[in-house]
């Protein structure tokens, strides 16, 4: 299973590295995240320069695309061509977004009537769209899920693995990497708001 980390540039490094490094430590599981960039490098909002490991085009052929935020999400959703390089499905992948990558996934229709996760300063944009935006970290519904909050990367991550692998697998990956002495308190709380974003509207 292949995991798209759609990157653009001015990107948030907390979105794509968090994400991708959780995910990473199921590779021996089959489960494995690439950055997707739409350039050969990007730079993020604090100038480090990543060369991407797959070109935009792997989103098509990825089990799951995540996509992250940044300062430039709004010049996305603006780009026509840029968007037209995300024929996203969500009948046959899950997708999920960081922050301001609420913002692609109301460009491309996703969202339609569910609510979402942002960070607070996307907030007014993402409602621009006739989003309603949550007060929660994390919010899922089949398919799709949105996170709100830098560190909300770590709930995008364990819906993805808790989705493909199943529980036990992202407990050892957040056991593995919680501070020393927040062990049980870092899965508790990882697994308690992924399972709190997708009950929600039941």
């Amino acid at each position: 299973m292949q995991v798209a980390v759609v990157t653009f540039d001015g990107f948030n490094e907390l979105d794509s590295f968090i994400a991708s490094a959780l995910i990473n430590r199921c590779r021996k599981d089959g489960l494995e995240a690439f950055v997707t960039t739409p350039t050969p490098v990007v730079t993020s909002m604090n100038g480090v320069e990543v060369s991407g490991q797959r070109p935009m085009e792997f989103v098509a052929e990825a089990d799951v695309v995540l996509i992250g935020s940044g300062v430039k999400t709004r010049d996305v959703v603006a780009d026509e061509r840029l968007i037209s390089r995300l024929p996203l499905d969500p009948s046959r992948q899950l997708i999920g977004a960081q922050c301001s990558g609420a913002l692609v996934l109301a460009r491309l229709g996703l969202l339609g009537d569910m609510p979402a996760c942002t960070d607070s300063r996307s907030r007014p944009f993402v409602e621009a769209c006739g989003v309603t935006v949550l007060d929660a970290p994390f919010h899922a519904e089949g398919n799709i899920a949105t996170a709100g909050g830098c560190l909300a990367s770590q709930y995008l991550a364990t819906w993805v693995i808790t989705r493909t692998l199943g529980e036990d697998a992202a407990h050892d990956v957040l056991d593995y990497v919680a501070p020393v002495g927040e062990n049980q308190e870092t899965v508790d709380r990882a697994l308690r708001a992924v399972r709190a974003g997708e009950a929600a509207l039941r």
